[in-house]
């Protein structure tokens, strides 16, 4: 019961963090994370490709990687499987790009630009791992590779939950963006790393 439970609630997070950034498309330029960015930011033409690349992309393979993850899903349709890791691997890739880029104008300075850079890193290297790996017919190691990948694309929910948490709980913006640079992707690592730990002992009836 507990185990279906945090399927489906890690499921509907997914999704619908996953079609969160369709509301840019009709929100105004000071919505959002757009609130904290300066008006001559907002202006630099490279800079906005830079973020609607990464928040849409990041949202496709948010809103599908959690999918890749079903063997139900993967068994009954194994071409659907692997069309929809295509698309994964090309959003994450770009996204992660884009990401390491806007994340040196990141809110809150250096600290928050290392953060955001670094889950950039992490996010295209371990999707990059993960494609070369089932390329090449490794699928443990893509699989392992899998999880620490969709664990740094799952940073864009968990950025949503903590983010209002530690707003609240310092009163302060900044101080809160700062910190949830670094809290939104490093403990999803860690709970990744235990993940793959388990694999081979503990079989997922997802």
């Amino acid at each position: 019961m507990i185990k279906t439970f945090s399927w489906i609630l890690f499921a509907v997070l997914a999704i619908l963090v996953g079609l969160y950034p369709a509301i840019y498309l009709f929100a105004d330029r000071k919505f959002g994370l757009l609130s904290s960015k300066t008006n001559e930011l907002l202006a630099d033409p490279i800079w906005n490709i830079g973020f609607y690349t990464h928040i849409f992309f990041a949202g496709l393979a948010l809103l599908i990687g959690w999918t890749q993850f079903s063997s139900k899903l993967r068994n009954k349709n194994i071409a659907v499987h692997q069309m929809t890791g295509k698309v994964y691997v090309v959003s994450a890739l770009v996204s992660s790009l884009a990401g390491i880029y806007i994340g040196i104008f990141a809110t809150g300075g250096l600290v928050s630009s290392m953060g955001f850079i670094c889950l950039g890193v992490i996010w295209f290297y371990t999707t990059l791992l993960a494609y070369l790996n089932i390329r090449n017919k490794r699928i443990a190691q893509h699989q392992k590779m899998m999880i620490f990948s969709y664990a740094a694309c799952f940073a864009g929910v968990t950025l949503r939950i903590w983010l209002p948490i530690l707003t609240n709980i310092f009163g302060d913006f900044i101080t809160a963006y700062t910190i949830v640079a670094w809290l939104c992707w490093v403990p999803n690592l860690i709970v990744a790393y235990f993940i793959t730990k388990r694999m081979g002992i503990l079989k997922s009836n997802a």
